[in-house]
């Protein structure tokens, strides 16, 4: 992960340097800036409202009981796009605008979450709670586990309804 991280910060503002140089030296450099402070200003102005949107579908969805997986998904692709945009470059403001397009948005919400859900599965990742009674010796600081051998690998399971 280091590795990928530190080539990530090598190469990544090279290619914004070049990418840069090369369209000041046909544009102009005050062009240039000007069409990456305008990019900036526009992508995080659509990030905001697209944002906001995804929190009131949150909010709607939590209200109703359900879980909002793509909406928190969809906001942090959105929090990514900011992040990109607002660094100066066209390069990374290509990937951030290419991130406000709801349908990329969309393909990269169901691969993501088929990655979380293959990686949980594959890891044996789960939600349980192991019952097990304890009986503390009120002389000592010492526990002594009455039913370990009774409740060991026994998981209670239940459902939970939301009845407003």
């Amino acid at each position: 992960m280091f590795r990928v991280l530190f080539l990530l910060f090598i190469i990544v503002p090279i290619i914004e340097i070049m990418v840069l140089m090369n369209v000041g030296a046909i544009l102009g450099a005050w062009p240039t800036i000007g069409i990456v402070i305008f990019t900036a200003w526009l992508g995080a102005k659509n990030v905001k409202q697209q944002g906001i949107a995804t929190l009131q579908s949150v909010q709607t969805k939590m209200a109703q009981g359900e879980m909002p997986s793509d909406e928190i998904v969809a906001g942090l692709l959105l929090l990514i796009a900011g992040v990109l945009l607002v660094t100066p470059g066209f390069v990374t403001d290509f990937f951030g605008l290419s991130l406000l397009v709801p349908q990329i948005r969309k393909a990269l919400i169901k691969s993501v979450q088929q990655h979380i859900t293959t990686a949980s599965v594959a890891s044996g990742q789960g939600f349980g709670f192991h019952a097990q009674s304890y009986q503390q010796n009120p002389f000592t600081n010492e526990t002594n586990d009455l039913d370990e051998q009774k409740h060991q690998g026994h998981t209670l399971d239940g459902e939970f309804e939301r009845k407003d």
